[in-house]
């Protein structure tokens, strides 16, 4: 790809988590916090999200092989996850966890069990497309050379990525 292609890929793509609806506003709004009084509120942020994530993930999973399950435990540990999802902006994967809620509150088995399920393919989808994103951000260093208005994004993709592609790395080699 020729190298003047690549800050409209960026731009596409960053796009396309907004418009296929994985990201929310709070995205935007975490890259504008990050600024020269606070260089590393975002990897803080990031470092945080991925720790619980996977922490509260592996809480989930064993709440679920236990029976009969214990609604309120997980509709705690599930509040925590969308707590965590709201962080960075995982809309789709924020959707689920508010489906899993209710189905806690309910008392459904089946649909906290089918919620949880499609809670982790929206949660590795997401991954998965945060990846792609930041793998084109750091092929070309001066990509996201970009106007001045858009400066905390890149401060942004810069630190989150690295985060981003270190987690991935180590989730990769455990597999």
């Amino acid at each position: 790809m020729e190298r003047n292609q690549l800050p409209r890929q960026v731009a596409l793509m960053r796009q396309s988590l907004f418009d296929q609806g994985y990201v929310d506003e709070q995205f935007i709004q975490l890259e504008e916090l990050q600024d020269e009084t606070n260089p590393n509120f975002v990897e803080e942020v990031a470092t945080l999200f991925y720790k619980d994530s996977a922490r509260l993930l592996a809480n989930i999973d064993q709440a679920m092989d236990r029976t009969p399950l214990d609604f309120a435990k997980l509709e705690n540990y599930m509040q925590q996850f969308k707590g965590s999802c709201s962080s960075i902006g995982a809309k789709k994967v924020k959707h689920e966890c508010t489906e899993f809620r209710d189905y806690c509150r309910a008392g459904s088995t089946d649909g906290c069990m089918g919620t949880f399920q499609r809670m982790k393919r929206e949660y590795s989808a997401l991954r998965k497309k945060l990846e792609t994103y930041f793998q084109v951000c750091f092929s070309y260093p001066n990509a996201l050379k970009p106007p001045k208005l858009h400066t905390p994004i890149v401060v942004f993709n810069m630190v989150f990525g690295t985060i981003f592609a270190t987690s991935v790395g180590k989730t990769s080699r455990a597999k």
